[in-house]
């Protein structure tokens, strides 16, 4: 096994390829964290928009239609768990497990009566989401392998970490939000509307894991598979954990993932077993939240101790 064929230049790109799909979704976790809800619905969101990407796509040979359609259907299943959670005092994380659950019957009716197939589908009428190609690039060796042909998804994904990233710590409402998850009580006194806030961050956590789906289905492929987010979701949220809710630490932990998603590709084709190939993004998975759990214990540890050294 030559070593230089696996952590080659091509190696950088194809993280950020992997990495997109559980990027939108760790997005989608972060901005719900930051209002103090854990949104573990979001692998339900992605597999279900997934499928209305394909299936808008499919029939109409429009892939911004496939992706509107998406977002459409985050919000309608965001907004399910947001009244359920807000309104009627429900524990979100069995309200999220619930999501995750009937994104799979649904999936899998849908595939059946709409696309009168199991298991798999895809046709050359799925208008994918296009490819940015620049042709300047082509005479560069490592320039063409890293930056050409990206997903207008992918360069989507890197922007939105950044607008993110300002909304929550640059503006009124982002802070209002960072408020309301650390001190809910303290932010109604001060005359902020805690539920509309709610209300809003899991309406843009549900655009979101609608982008995580349809870049899953048109735009990283051209086909629906049933349970195709493969625990993406869940990596989303591990990823928030590990960044702590901030956008661009967040984003690094996808990125780990979809590091350890594209080396993993490559050793298989190196004839190590599938079984473990499969395996390690769930091992990164554990990892992860290890470290995220093991550290906010720390953290915790730290505050107490001064406290009672005041």
């Amino acid at each position: 096994m030559d070593l230089g064929t696996i952590f080659d230049y091509t190696l950088i790109y194809s993280t950020i390829r992997a990495s997109t799909p559980i990027l939108f979704a760790t997005l989608a976790a972060v901005i719900t964290q930051q209002g103090d809800i854990l949104n573990i619905g979001v692998e339900g969101i992605m597999l279900v928009s997934a499928f209305s990407a394909v299936l808008i796509s499919y029939l109409t040979s429009n892939w911004l239609l496939g992706i509107a359609v998406a977002m459409i259907v985050g919000v309608i299943m965001a907004m399910i768990m947001a009244v359920a959670s807000i309104k009627y005092n429900a524990d979100i994380t069995a309200i999220g497990m619930a999501i995750n659950m009937l994104a799979l019957a649904v999936t899998k009716f849908g595939i059946k009566q709409f696309l009168g197939t199991t298991g798999s589908f895809t046709d050359p009428k799925i208008a994918g989401i296009p490819r940015l190609h620049f042709g300047f690039l082509e005479k560069y060796k490592y320039l063409n392998g890293i930056f050409n042909n990206w997903s207008l998804m992918e360069v989507i994904g890197i922007l939105m970490v950044l607008a993110l990233t300002f909304v929550l710590y640059h503006t009124v409402w982002g802070l209002r939000l960072r408020s309301v998850g650390r001190l809910p009580m303290a932010a109604e006194t001060a005359g902020i509307n805690v539920k509309s806030i709610k209300y809003q961050i899991m309406a843009i956590s549900g655009l979101l894991g609608g982008l995580a789906g349809a870049h899953l289905s048109i735009g990283y492929s051209k086909m629906f598979i049933e349970n195709m987010t493969n625990g993406r979701g869940f990596m989303g949220v591990a990823a928030m954990f590990f960044g702590g809710a901030n956008p661009v630490l967040a984003w690094i932990g996808s990125l780990l993932f979809g590091l350890i998603d594209s080396i993993g590709g490559r050793l298989q084709a190196y004839g190590w077993p599938s079984q473990f190939v499969l395996m390690l993004p769930y091992i990164i998975t554990i990892l992860v939240l290890s470290v995220s759990l093991w550290r906010s214990a720390k953290r915790r540890e730290k505050m107490k101790s001064s406290l009672l050294q005041k």
